[in-house]
């Protein structure tokens, strides 16, 4: 590996990350300017201010630690009922200023006290009509919403570019047509080498099998799929093997006997068992597919996130005993914004990969984060976007069943009563990407991993 060429890997990596989250930031604010909110920064990155200007009412900058951004939109949690005692005030000129009082009767009330009062600090009597609670259901799903959906957005633009050209590389399609004859019958322990005068012919060049030749028949039985025929072969053992196969558009037969030889149980699983061997390779060929393809590949990948997120915490959990040596960090284990800028590194500087494999890893690589950023914001729970967009849509049902019962309005939902549960779970992801950065440095996974 050279080190240019994985400053290089590294560099696309963050930059590729860093234009992401300020996407997904200009799909907060541009919605939220769109409807009338009060956006007064925008920011890409946490911590002290790199660079920073004032352009109109917004404020855009840059900090130092980029591992998110924010935008602050006005008005994000409503005055609640318990805080509004004396809450409009006059001033020395005249003008009528919102005050939200300060409650000590409790750690968890002045919590949410605390953070009211924050909120409402740079709040003016001009805001009033832009505060963001006080938007339709809608219009707050919608600028919440817009976060996420960019994210997965551009998740889609590089999966497509990626399927279209050279192909989803995890969904690889095997033929029973044959790619290659071997020669020889050579242990699974020795696979590669050259044929000696003392390895017996392959049952699959004795038969005469050419490459390019469809297996549509093994035994009689009509063959399906490469699956269904890597079966049948197995389990013949030293059988007689009649194959129907098609050529130069017609159909064949041809008789051999398979033998029995070990090989690995599965792909998965390399315990060696005693099968019927043909020796042949079927042809595999990567799908390709242009947007309803990559609609349905996201589709599964929906799922296997969902999934993922489920047991995000337990395999977390042993990242960090990897990291104290309790047990190897396993290869399926989550990684941090570090790690993928290590995996993208390795990948560019690796002299064995072509540059058409490196552009599609990269390019996987980085839709791969915006996915799962983005289906990891819709997870309803504050401080996260689907929090607030829970919250909306708990607002439009919970004015819905009052509208039809006849019942007064309710009001906005007031999202600041689970400022508590939002701190907890802010805690909770914080540990968990404090331990996924410490493990990409201590234990990190390898493109050969």
């Amino acid at each position: 590996m050279t080190a240019v060429y994985y400053a290089l890997g590294v560099v696309l990596f963050f930059g590729s990350i860093l234009v992401s989250i300020g996407l997904h930031e200009l799909g907060h604010m541009i919605p939220a300017k769109k409807f009338g909110g009060k956006v007064t920064q925008y920011f890409i990155g946490f911590g002290p201010t790199v660079w920073s200007k004032q352009v109109g009412e917004t404020e855009y900058g840059v900090k130092a630690i980029p591992l998110g951004g924010y935008v602050k939109i006005v008005g994000m949690l409503p005055p609640g009922a318990e805080d509004l005692a004396e809450e409009v005030t006059v001033d020395a000129n005249g003008e009528r200023v919102v005050k939200v009082r300060k409650s000590n009767t409790g750690m968890f009330t002045q919590l949410i006290s605390d953070a009211r009062a924050a909120e409402w600090e740079t709040i003016t009597p001009a805001d009033s009509d832009r505060l963001f609670y006080k938007m339709p259901w809608w219009k707050k799903v919608i600028v919440m919403a817009g976060g996420p959906t960019v994210n997965i957005l551009i998740a889609f633009v590089l999966f497509l570019i990626v399927f279209s050209t050279y192909g989803n590389p995890s969904d690889v399609r095997i033929s029973p047509v044959v790619d290659s004859v071997e020669a020889c019958v050579v242990p699974a322990s020795e696979d590669g080498r050259v044929c000696t005068k003392d390895d017996p012919v392959t049952p699959a060049k004795q038969a005469g099998l050419r490459a390019g030749d469809e297996i549509v028949a093994f035994n009689g039985t009509r063959i399906e799929d490469w699956t269904q025929l890597q079966k049948l072969i197995r389990g013949n053992d030293d059988g007689r093997a009649v194959l129907t196969i098609l050529r130069d558009g017609q159909e064949t037969t041809l008789t051999t006997n398979t033998t029995v030889s070990l090989r690995p149980t599965s792909a998965t699983d390399d315990t060696l068992v005693q099968v019927g061997f043909l020796g042949m390779t079927p042809t595999a060929e990567i799908a390709h597919g242009g947007p309803i393809y990559t609609l349905d590949q996201m589709g599964v990948m929906t799922k296997d996130t969902v999934v993922a997120l489920g047991s995000l915490p337990v395999k977390v959990w042993g990242v960090a005993e990897a990291i104290v040596g309790v047990k190897e960090r396993a290869k399926d284990s989550p990684v941090s914004i570090v790690g993928g800028g290590r995996l993208a590194g390795e990948t560019v500087s690796e002299k064995a990969f072509p540059l058409a494999d490196k552009a599609v890893f990269l390019l996987m690589l980085i839709g791969g984060f915006n996915f799962f950023i983005g289906m990891f914001n819709f997870i309803p729970l504050l401080p996260l976007d689907g929090g607030h967009i829970a919250g909306a849509l708990w607002e439009a049902i919970r004015r819905g069943f009052a509208r039809l019962r006849g019942r007064p309005d309710p009001g906005y939902v007031d999202v600041a009563r689970l400022l508590p549960i939002a701190y907890g779970v802010a805690s909770l992801l914080l540990v968990m990407g404090l331990v996924l950065i410490v493990g990409d440095l201590v234990v990190p996974l390898h493109i050969d991993s």
